[in-house]
């Protein structure tokens, strides 16, 4: 895929790509907008990491990792006694994680393929496990979990940070726009929901269910800010959003510069200067083994 320095999504529909996360259109734009997608996400990064409260020395997993947060930022604080390992099930996001982290010179950090449901660690192996925007994902969350809880030592946290509803900003400004134009169902049936544990208490209760104990939730809104366009953002949404890919798949060709424009438009409710700032509700929640 070839891309211009000033993206125009108004010219034509988005490509009907591969649906998984390590879908060849999804990993170029995941390298493409990296720097600009941290800004995005710094905020919701220092809060998990904040609520994780990682210690100098600890050894730490970070699950469905992807391009290397919150474990980059984990691994700067448990210092060289410490170390982190970023999971995730895509090799290529995580190459991506490896290289960010060796431009920060983390010798304290590797990469490691494998699914959460499954984990190649030994029982007692993590002092602390972080996980941000991924536990929404596990085809089975309970499996996951418990698989999680047996890789911690005895009176470790696990610390989550998923979305909140889908009526915020972001969503609404954007996959929001789509959905009133092709109506239909906004996420494709059975398959993966990012707003899955957004009800208050329904990620604790997952938490309570595989044995955690100790387990605490609140929701918050912390700063969601793009630092650009908003046909950059737009861009950006549409080549990440796996979820909502049959949604994308399913608008018409020539209902997309409408679409398009009314996109534009509703994230421009939100620019501040050269930024947009959507803001974000997310929910964090833990458990003790």
């Amino acid at each position: 895929m070839t891309t211009s320095s000033k993206p125009d999504s108004s010219r034509a529909e988005p490509p009907k790509s591969e649906t998984g996360w390590g879908s060849s259109y999804r990993l170029i734009a995941s390298d493409k907008w990296k720097a600009k997608s941290a800004v995005m996400g710094k905020a919701v990064t220092e809060a998990l990491v904040e609520y994780a409260q990682p210690k100098p020395g600890m050894q730490v997993l970070d699950l469905a990792s992807g391009t290397g947060e919150p474990a980059i930022s984990v691994a700067t604080l448990v210092g060289a006694q410490g170390h982190v390992v970023a999971l995730d099930l895509s090799p290529e996001l995580l190459e991506i994680a490896r290289k960010r982290a060796q431009e920060r010179g983390l010798d304290n950090f590797s990469t490691q393929q494998a699914d959460a449901q499954a984990l190649p660690f030994a029982d007692n192996s993590f002092d602390l496990a972080t996980c941000r925007f991924g536990v929404m994902f596990f085809r089975d969350v309970g499996l996951a979990l418990g698989e999680l809880r047996r890789v911690l030592r005895a009176g470790s946290r696990a610390c989550f940070l998923a979305w909140g509803p889908f009526d915020q900003p972001y969503w609404r400004s954007t996959m929001g726009v789509v959905h009133r134009h092709v109506g239909g169902p906004l996420l494709q049936p059975g398959g993966p929901d990012p707003f899955r544990f957004s009800a208050p208490g329904s990620l604790s209760a997952v938490l309570r269910s595989a044995g955690f104990r100790e387990v605490g939730e609140e929701t918050k809104t912390l700063p969601w800010t793009w630092p650009g366009t908003p046909e950059e953002v737009w861009e950006q949404a549409q080549a990440v959003a796996v979820p909502f890919r049959a949604m994308l798949d399913r608008v018409p060709a020539p209902m997309w510069p409408q679409i398009h424009a009314e996109v534009r438009a509703a994230i421009g409710q939100y620019v501040e200067g050269e930024n947009i700032a959507f803001g974000a509700s997310v929910v964090l929640a833990s458990g003790s083994k």
